[in-house]
């Protein structure tokens, strides 16, 4: 039997696309929603946030600005937000229509900095990115891998694995839908705006290479 997968990455604590991102997937009929990380940094929303992720029953991992978030925090804070971030595992494994799926923030085993950069500021593969990461990932055992904080937009086969970055609903404008057993793909624009493949930091205030 097919299930629909929405997959979201990088909210950077920013309300409006990831709420937009959330009711997409919703009414696209998706049976899971997953979150590469990266919910909280930069924007000023992020208790917003996570309430929507927590309606809409989200599955979310850490990612590298809830660690800083927790290292911010400590162990002494009781609020639910916290709780929240201090709960969220470092990565998710698991199987879904039959296809093994890992989804880790920036790289297998647990890494939340070593990310998937396969594009180049247009949005087109980098060859020698390309075989780099086909040769780290070689022997590794999942048909899916999800990655998030490289704010780029891609889904492809390293090796025997098909590696999918959904992109960051603040800064790429995108989600994606992941259909499986086909492991098929789509894309999903936010808010009218064209998809930005790779978005570079430090950059925020500027247009993006490629945007709108």
């Amino acid at each position: 039997m097919s299930r629909k997968i929405g997959l979201i990455s990088d909210l950077h604590a920013t309300l409006a696309p990831a709420q937009e991102a959330l009711t997409l997937l919703t009414k696209a009929g998706v049976d899971r929603i997953l979150c590469a990380g990266d919910i909280a940094g930069y924007g000023n929303e992020l208790d917003r946030t996570v309430e929507l992720l927590t309606e809409h029953g989200c599955e979310a991992i850490c990612g590298n600005h809830e660690l800083w978030y927790r290292k911010d925090t400590g162990n002494a804070a009781e609020h639910p937000l916290s709780r929240y971030i201090g709960d969220l595992p470092a990565v998710i494994d698991t199987t879904i229509a039959g296809r093994s799926l890992y989804m880790v923030h920036a790289s297998p085993p647990r890494s939340c900095l070593d990310g998937i950069r396969l594009l180049d500021e247009t949005g087109n593969i980098i060859p020698q990115q390309y075989q780099e990461w086909s040769e780290r990932l070689a022997g590794f055992d999942h048909d899916v891998l999800i990655v998030g904080h490289t704010h780029q937009v891609f889904a492809e086969r390293l090796g025997d694995t098909l590696v999918i970055n959904p992109g960051s609903t603040k800064f790429n404008h995108s989600c994606m839908i992941l259909s499986l057993p086909e492991m098929a793909c789509t894309v999903v624009p936010l808010s009218g705006n064209r998809v930005i493949r790779a978005w570079n930091w430090g950059m925020e205030t500027n247009t993006p290479p490629g945007g709108r």
